[in-house]
């Protein structure tokens, strides 16, 4: 008798993996699959991150240098509340601090997310590659420099600031982009993130060099405050233009999420599936730094929002685009709301610019990917 050889059973349906190990260095190698078993219900994930935010932003509204009770807050919010100082720190100071929050923190996480996939780097982040620091530099030669020259205000805050730090934006991320290129069109090891922070450190150079060269003591608390990252000034006259792009983008990524997936697997596998990659990483990479520009402009530079929540979501439900852009976007105003409540609570009635808080704690999660990465790569 001869014996009959069990067919093979199944394997489980597989999903592109971040994590990217290789012997060539950080972020470079194949794609790693891995299946989509024990993951949590996405239904489930969305309502307790919408719950979550709720009660940040609660919170948010609540406690500060002046605690008001939860119950005044809900008062106020449904509109049942009486004219008193309550309601004038909730809905005129607090209210605007907290939604400009929500919204910087779910679209640099939704930054970061979709910068990891371009470059296939799990260590891309707006911080790290110098696109923060490109936009900080373009916003802060509009507030020295207009002032120097006469330009208004209104026209700087409202035109001319998010403009120019687009601009910035975008030139540092095809500046590091170029840089981090091999001769065979893929990513150096370790340039990536080298290019990041030579183009980083360069513009902060310039834009110290700009404070210097304005010789003028007016905007320097200012300026300093702002490149730190902060959401003190926030007022309601400035929400409209980063609600609006960060709707407006993550809609659009949302809608490109299976190219992205395609770059996952792999450059020549993204090709042979019938992806133009070039085209689309500058369609995108333009995108991104667009959105990068006008949240930078509102918020100053805050770093590591978009390294640490995109790694947080996909433990939570993978690394399918469609499904994670949301996730990671209710991820981020979670987290950001949380740091700026921070931030105003630690050392009250002093306010802690809420990048420096960031990172704080980026700087570890920072080192531990490295760590993890290298070892991933020498196993």
């Amino acid at each position: 008798m001869t014996a009959t050889k069990a067919p093979a059973p199944e394997r489980p349906a597989a999903e592109p993996h971040m994590s990217q190990p290789g012997r060539g260095g950080v972020g470079e190698g194949p794609a790693r699959i891995t299946p989509t078993r024990g993951r949590l219900r996405y239904t489930t994930v969305v309502a307790a991150l919408c719950a979550a935010l709720a009660a940040a932003v609660v919170a948010g509204l609540a406690l500060g240098s002046v605690r008001i009770p939860t119950a005044d807050v809900l008062q106020i919010l449904t509109g049942g509340a009486q004219p008193s100082p309550f309601r004038t720190i909730v809905l005129d100071v607090r209210l605007p601090r907290v939604l400009l929050g929500a919204a910087v923190g779910a679209g640099l996480a939704v930054i970061g997310t979709v910068l990891q996939a371009l470059v296939r780097n799990p260590l891309a982040d707006p911080f790290l590659l110098g696109v923060s620091s490109g936009a900080s530099a373009g916003a802060v030669a509009v507030i020295v420099l207009g002032s120097v020259f006469g330009l208004g205000a209104g026209l700087a805050t409202t035109v001319t600031l998010p403009a120019a730090a687009f601009a910035g934006a975008l030139l540092s991320l095809l500046v590091v982009y170029t840089l981090a290129r091999s001769g065979g069109g893929g990513f150096a090891t370790g340039r990536l993130i080298l290019a990041g922070v030579a183009v980083s450190y360069i513009l902060s150079a310039l834009t110290s060099l700009i404070l210097i060269m304005a010789d003028s003591t007016d905007h320097l608390k200012e300026v300093l405050y702002w490149t730190l990252g902060g959401l003190g000034s926030a007022r309601w006259d400035m929400l409209a233009l980063p609600a609006a792009a960060l709707i407006v983008g993550t809609a659009l990524l949302v809608a490109l999420a299976r190219p992205l997936d395609l770059l996952l697997v792999g450059e020549e596998g993204a090709t042979v599936l019938g992806l133009d990659t070039a085209r689309f990483r500058a369609a995108v990479f333009v995108l991104a730094s667009l959105l990068t520009g006008v949240l930078v402009a509102y918020s100053g530079a805050i770093g590591f929002v978009g390294l640490m929540v995109p790694h947080a979501a996909r433990m939570l439900v993978g690394a399918a685009h469609r499904a994670l852009l949301p996730v990671v976007a209710l991820m981020g105003a979670v987290f950001l709301v949380a740091a700026d409540l921070a931030a105003r609570t630690v050392a009250a009635p002093q306010d802690i610019p809420v990048g420096v808080l960031t990172a704080l704690t980026g700087g570890p999660f920072f080192l531990w990917m490295l760590r993890r990465n290298r070892t991933e790569a020498t196993a």
